[in-house]
């Protein structure tokens, strides 16, 4: 059976060595960093998302602002609001919590934002800093992804890394920094989509498997060889009989790829808290590069 990459435990880790920096910023006598969340309609997992940013926050010691505007917000409206605090001294950090409604150009948000304040790590400043191997802001479930295989010294070198799905927030970035002249890194990376054909041909093959499809049970046992690392990105819910009525899945069918993996994430518990821990660890940058703290 593989071990467990659990990313509860690490997220912990990563905020309680985030709490003690906060600390010795107020016993120096200085501000606390601050975060800012943009929350556009009432999308019920956008609001939990959110809500679950701010109470990060709270642990950590950051100081933190929610700003609600209603679905009817205008593009001007939500871009006069993103001026404001990247002018604002006191706002280390904000986000835009995505996906925003039709009548906003998304594109056009993402790039009003300063990405000096990006603490998403979605400006493409920031995209193609991360792709020239620069120092900026990675994108949050990557950055995690790549600190769960750091903390675990899962070894990528000389590795052959298969990467399913190529969204700009996951897949992408990911397949980037997987192939850098780092560790965790320096790994053969194949990334692979909808149109891949025979998809087992190249997850068979691979020695690290990061799946970001939203497709509950994809990857089976039999798609994977004996030994490889399966990190898992997907968190979907399915209807059930639950009391609940649904549950939580990831993009692998858990037990019979946990029966020949060495490593597995688990989905909960796994890629997703070290996503929230990766926007406190970014906005704590943020604070320590602004000029406003010098």
């Amino acid at each position: 059976m593989a071990e467990i990459l659990d990313g509860l435990k690490v997220s912990k880790e990563i905020k309680a060595e985030i709490k003690v920096e906060v600390e010795k910023i107020l016993e120096s006598k200085k501000r606390a960093p601050h975060l800012v969340a943009i929350l556009v309609g009432n999308n019920g997992a956008s609001k939990a998302y959110v809500n679950s940013k701010v109470k990060d926050c709270e642990e950590v010691g950051f100081r933190s602002t929610l700003v609600k505007f209603p679905s009817t917000v205008s593009e001007s409206e939500l871009l006069e609001k993103i001026d404001e605090l990247n002018k604002s001294k006191a706002v280390d950090g904000f986000i835009v919590q995505l996906p925003l409604p039709d009548q906003i150009d998304q594109e056009k948000i993402i790039l009003a934002i300063d990405p000096r304040k990006d603490v998403d790590g979605f400006h493409p400043e920031n995209f193609g800093k991360m792709a020239l191997e620069m120092d900026t802001f990675l994108p949050a479930t990557p950055f995690g992804i790549l600190t769960l295989l750091e903390r675990y010294n899962i070894e990528t070198k000389g590795k052959d890394c298969v990467i399913i799905g190529r969204s700009k927030i996951v897949g992408r970035p990911m397949s980037i920094l997987m192939g850098r002249k780092d560790f965790p890194g320096n790994s053969t990376v194949t990334l692979t989509h909808s149109y891949t054909k025979d998809i087992e041909e190249y997850t068979r093959k691979a020695d690290i498997v990061i799946t970001a499809l939203g497709d509950p049970h994809f990857l089976k046992g039999d798609m994977i060889k004996d030994g490889a690392v399966i990190v898992d990105v997907g968190i979907t819910r399915v209807d059930d009989d639950s009391p609940k009525g649904y549950y939580l899945a990831g993009d692998v069918d858990f037990d019979s790829c946990a029966a020949k993996a060495s490593w597995i994430t688990p989905v909960p518990g796994g890629v997703g808290p070290m996503t929230r821990a990766m926007l406190m660890k970014n906005t704590i940058i943020a604070y320590k590069t602004s000029v406003y703290n010098d």
